[in-house]
């Protein structure tokens, strides 16, 4: 007799699972999904927007704006600052725009330039001389020039649109000026590229239209060439100094003296008759009032400045590629292999900023 030892098996009781119960959304929580779901893409589409916006204005050419530097707060007649500041490539930047305000603002009643620059190309420097002169012209008003910690090469050549008004260049004592003269900046890597193994093979209509090449030791016929751009560029120079000094009219060769592309500090520049007067800001207002017969109790000094961009606003007007000249686009890069004059006081390769 077998007997069987398994737990008996006991029938398992499964209680009565409620009914599902399917909820409908009334009419009313729909609108309200609707409508939270719309509001969700137009929020998305207008964000798109001001994105758009914030890209197509991040680095546009900003705008002058005016900011009160002494006198009347009130008075409607103006002596207007303009500044010249850091390299100047081609001209046609703040400065221009500056020009284009004072034009165009009939209360603007004398004008005094402040430069701290070096200097820069040969084009960018006659353009700025140029558009400068037209606004004395067009607007009869004296232009007065109040020099900073440099004011060099292509930068005094600018002052000399002052032309023949009297005690119209002021310069700090700290002032450096002058570097009357041109230069061709040119590298000769051969050698370097000799070692890593680089060698020029352009293909040109012409031997000389690779002339200034850095990968191999400029020829004499080339030297000779870029010695007459540089000649002829330098004879303008000297021409557009002595529209603005006229003791260099009368004295040509004192001039030639001066024009070795040296430096001199304001004492000396004012004894060879560089510049007029040693003395500040103020000083160069003072004058500029004067010259315009202002009365110095009704007149409103204003200094003009870059309207800020969106870029400035967002992330400071200081953050730029570090080298990269202001406002250009990456051809920069390319545009540093092309020969080209420079009325410039500086003695390594032209990367820097622009402020012109």
């Amino acid at each position: 007799m077998t007997t069987d030892n398994s737990p008996p098996v006991v029938a398992a009781v499964v209680p009565p699972q409620p009914p599902i119960v399917v909820r409908r959304w009334s009419v009313g929580a729909i609108i309200v999904i609707v409508l939270l779901l719309l509001g969700l893409i137009f929020s998305a589409f207008l964000n798109m927007m001001l994105l758009g916006m914030v890209g197509l204005r991040l680095f546009e050419t900003p705008k002058v704006r005016e900011e009160y530097f002494s006198h009347s707060k009130t008075a409607r007649d103006k002596v207007v600052i303009m500044s010249l500041e850091g390299l100047i490539l081609d001209g046609r930047g703040f400065m221009k725009d500056q020009i284009d305000q004072v034009i165009e603002d009939e209360s603007v009643k004398a004008v005094v330039l402040r430069i701290n620059s070096p200097g820069g190309t040969v084009s960018g420097a006659d353009y700025i001389y140029h558009h400068l002169k037209k606004m004395k012209e067009k607007r009869n008003i004296p232009l007065v020039v109040s020099m900073g910690a440099i004011a060099a090469s292509g930068g005094y050549y600018v002052a000399m649109a002052v032309g023949d008004t009297p005690r119209s260049i002021y310069a700090e004592p700290t002032t450096w000026t002058g570097s009357i003269g041109v230069v061709i900046p040119h590298y000769n890597a051969a050698e370097l590229a000799e070692k890593i193994g680089i060698q020029e093979d352009s293909v040109a209509s012409h031997r000389l239209k690779t002339m200034g090449s850095i990968l191999r030791p400029m020829t004499e016929e080339e030297r000779k060439i870029f010695q007459g751009l540089v000649d002829e560029s330098f004879e303008r120079f000297k021409e557009i100094v002595k529209s603005g000094r006229p003791v260099f009219r009368k004295q040509a060769a004192l001039l030639d003296k001066l024009a070795t592309g040296q430096v001199f500090t304001a004492q000396q520049a004012k004894a060879d008759g560089l510049i007029d007067e040693i003395g500040f800001l103020e000083d160069a207002v003072d004058r500029a009032i004067e010259l315009a017969g202002l009365d110095p109790e009704n007149v409103r000094v204003v200094q003009y400045k870059k309207e800020p961009t969106m870029a400035d606003i967002l992330f400071g007007d200081t953050v730029r590629f570090p080298i990269r000249p202001a406002g250009a686009d990456w051809s920069w890069l390319l545009e540093l292999s092309v020969p080209r004059a420079y009325y410039l006081f500086w003695q390594g390769p032209a990367l820097l900023r622009s402020g012109s």
